[in-house]
């Protein structure tokens, strides 16, 4: 139980983190259009966190049809999520096994990274559909209004 909890706390932190982090650049007062900064995360400006709209919910005008299918959306990339944590968990520990050789076998460590990275690679994947599939349930006018409340945190 107590891993459960953690493999949750990591996810939710993956989620909030990519977006909050655009919103804090937002709030520096750096435009939307502007060019990258080193290590800028492009994506998270243009896509906006369950939190973000759940925070603002009322201000978006976001119906009951809409509230349902984000919190399905949410709760269904959750549960992908927490899969593939595990798994990424379990694979971690395989090639730190093998990384803890005295002399290591190159060959296996890098096949073994291979599937963490497979694994990391999905769990991005599955957290960038959930934010696309957020913002296509949106209408145009929630999209601008939480562009311009992002604006509005500078």
């Amino acid at each position: 139980m107590k891993n459960a909890t953690r493999c949750l706390a990591v996810l939710l932190v993956i989620c909030a983190a990519a977006p909050e982090r655009a919103a804090a650049d937002d709030r520096k007062g750096k435009p939307p259009g502007r060019p990258p900064g080193p290590g800028e995360d492009l994506i998270a400006r243009v896509l906006f966190p369950p939190e973000m709209i759940m925070h603002h919910q009322a201000e978006l005008g976001i119906d009951e049809k809409q509230r349902a299918a984000i919190i399905k959306e949410v709760e269904k990339a959750q549960g992908q999520i927490l899969q593939l944590q595990w798994k990424l968990q379990a694979a971690a520990e395989q090639l730190v096994k093998l990384l803890e050789a005295p002399r290591i076998d190159e060959a296996k460590a890098l096949e073994q990274s291979d599937k963490v990275m497979a694994f990391e690679r999905q769990v991005k994947r599955t957290h960038l559909g959930l934010l696309i599939r957020i913002k296509n349930l949106l209408t145009d006018a929630q999209r601008a209004k939480l562009t311009e409340i992002r604006k509005r945190a500078a």
